[in-house]
């Protein structure tokens, strides 16, 4: 029973982040009309989001396990809970990048906590990957809720209304559930190494990356949310201007993606029963590149319906989304590649990596579709993700050929 309630706690703290954090497309798209602000100035939102959470997973992630994992989670919740009631209250661009602030310094908090909590909670590497990306389903259960829950404040008669901002008063109730939850849930204390100053700590997260496996590793990370953020981040404008969608239905339709990636995520768990994770994601890798130069064509000289709705909006509109489905599998299986590798004790320093350099590729990716949205189409935007798919191809292959080595 103990067992149960540290999941479940996992996992709805997991899912009140996942709204939060993968709300950046629809809040850009609705920045951009309520605040009457440009593409490039929308954009830095992804920043204000991923660089406090590359900045506190760089500088406290090694010494999380002594603050401790329960402790770092309430206090992760709390900020997210005071973003969230800031939101409608004082309503303004500014507030906005300081939620994502908020947000993001949180999330490094969480994210930590949750991985490193997994490993001590779980006894071989088959519970460890089952859980890992039982949780990673519901994180993207959580993106798909958001995107509805978001569209259903919005006003599809006026594009500028700042009726959109009554969400955040159930996100902070839900933020606030969560918070009791975590409070009366007891969760087991990790056997520690005699305690060293500050310093030591963050001097062995660093020395990670010198082995080679890690570095390969961080690459591959930062490549994959380059990709994943860099399209849905901007998918909601991308409906919206190119495609020519309603705000509402265009961030309705986005929830595509994070289904995708939801169901590709829990069909992972089963498809590697039976295949080695390489196989999987050069599959993966295979299918999105096609999906990317079968499907933006059909994005060109679009006619719409006279009477437009959910269900007769352009068939780009419904297959590109579909993208999430072979990018779901990468993320977590690569994480749970890289923390069986390394002693239990070391999973929070490593995760604090993976942390910062997946944040510093989702702000890299959403400001760089941005400007290439803004400065040339949003078909090049998006076909620009080619080229960090090749290379990802070229990482993960040598990931898998230095952990095949350590194993040997």
């Amino acid at each position: 029973m103990a067992i149960f309630r540290i999941k479940l706690s996992l996992i709805l703290t997991y899912f009140v982040f996942a709204i939060l954090l993968n709300s950046v497309g629809t809040v850009i798209l609705q920045v951009i009309h309520t605040y009457q602000i440009t593409k490039e100035a929308a954009s830095v939102l992804e920043g204000f989001k991923d660089i406090p959470i590359a900045v506190v997973s760089f500088l406290i992630a090694a010494w999380l396990p002594r603050l401790g994992y329960k402790n770092a989670m309430l206090i992760g919740v709390s900020l997210l809970l005071l973003g969230c009631l800031l939101m409608p209250v004082l309503p303004s661009f500014w507030t906005t990048k300081l939620l994502f602030l908020l947000v993001g310094a949180s999330f490094a908090l969480v994210k930590v906590s949750v991985y490193a909590s997994i490993g001590v909670i779980t006894q071989n590497q088959a519970e460890h990957a089952s859980l890992l990306n039982t949780i990673e389903g519901f994180f993207m259960l959580g993106v798909l809720s958001g995107y509805w829950f978001f569209a259903y404040f919005m006003d599809p008669l006026n594009p500028a209304s700042d009726s959109w901002l009554q969400v955040y008063w159930w996100l902070a109730a839900l933020a606030g559930i969560n918070l009791l939850l975590l409070v009366s849930t007891y969760f087991p204390a990790l056997t520690l190494a005699p305690a060293k100053n500050a310093a030591s700590d963050f001097l062995e997260m660093l020395q990670l990356v010198y082995r080679p496996l890690v570095f390969v590793f961080v690459l591959s990370a930062f490549l994959y949310v380059l990709m994943e953020q860099g399209i849905g981040s901007w998918l909601p404008t991308f409906n919206n201007e190119v495609l020519g969608l309603p705000n509402q239905i265009s961030v309705q339709l986005t929830s595509i993606f994070a289904a995708s990636l939801a169901l590709g995520r829990l069909l992972a768990g089963v498809v590697l029963k039976y295949i080695s994770w390489y196989l999987l994601l050069n599959i993966c890798l295979a299918g999105m590149a096609l999906l990317i130069v079968l499907t933006l064509p059909l994005t060109q000289d679009i006619q719409l319906a006279e009477s437009l709705s959910l269900l007769n909006a352009p068939l780009a509109a419904y297959l590109f989304p579909m993208i999430g489905l072979f990018m779901a599998p990468v993320y977590p299986v690569i994480n749970s590649v890289i923390l069986n590798a390394l002693p239990k004790t070391k999973h929070a320093a490593m995760t604090g990596l993976i942390v910062v350099f997946s944040a510093l590729g989702g702000t890299t990716g959403s400001i760089i579709t941005g400007f290439t949205f803004a400065k040339f189409s949003g078909q090049t935007a998006f076909y620009f993700t080619l080229l960090p798919l090749s290379l990802l191809a070229l990482s993960l292959y040598l990931l898998a050929q230095l952990r095949q080595n350590r194993q040997v």
